[in-house]
């Protein structure tokens, strides 16, 4: 029997809804993704070495951040989600043919860096843990 009397291990629990506090930071999270999605894509070819590193350290600090404030992956799926939004947005043309991200080695190294940056920090968030004594096998 578990630390809070159910039986099983933490992953075979049942999966209950997530609260009101939860979905609106995974939102906020979301709009902050975004927006540090636009601010990499203006910063990053204005000053190139430092700009891209600036931006991807910034993406990466809020995706590991988002999923260290929430405690779950989920807190990394977020931004992330809203980084690619704004993203993939902003590499379409417009009908006059302006465009944001031009063909250049950064805007490719912003792009690819960035999707793996979400897949790392989403992959190191905590998952579900089982809490308090019975997560040793031999107590």
């Amino acid at each position: 029997m578990s630390a809070t009397g159910q039986r099983g291990s933490a992953l075979a629990q049942p999966v209950t809804a997530p609260s009101g506090g939860r979905i609106a930071a995974y939102l906020g999270l979301f709009v902050l993704g975004a927006v540090i999605g636009a601010a990499g894509a203006l910063v990053q070819p204005g000053w190139f070495p430092g700009g891209l590193l600036l931006a991807l350290v910034g993406a990466a600090g809020l995706f590991l951040g988002g999923a260290q404030a929430v405690g779950t992956r989920g807190g990394a799926v977020a931004p992330a989600a809203g980084w690619m939004v704004a993203v993939v947005l902003l590499t379409a043309s417009r009908p006059e043919g302006d465009f944001l991200f031009g063909a250049g080695f950064g805007s490719y190294l912003f792009l690819l860096g960035g999707m793996a940056l979400a897949v790392m920090c989403a992959t190191l968030g905590q998952g579900r843990q089982p809490g308090g004594s019975a997560v040793r096998l031999g107590k």
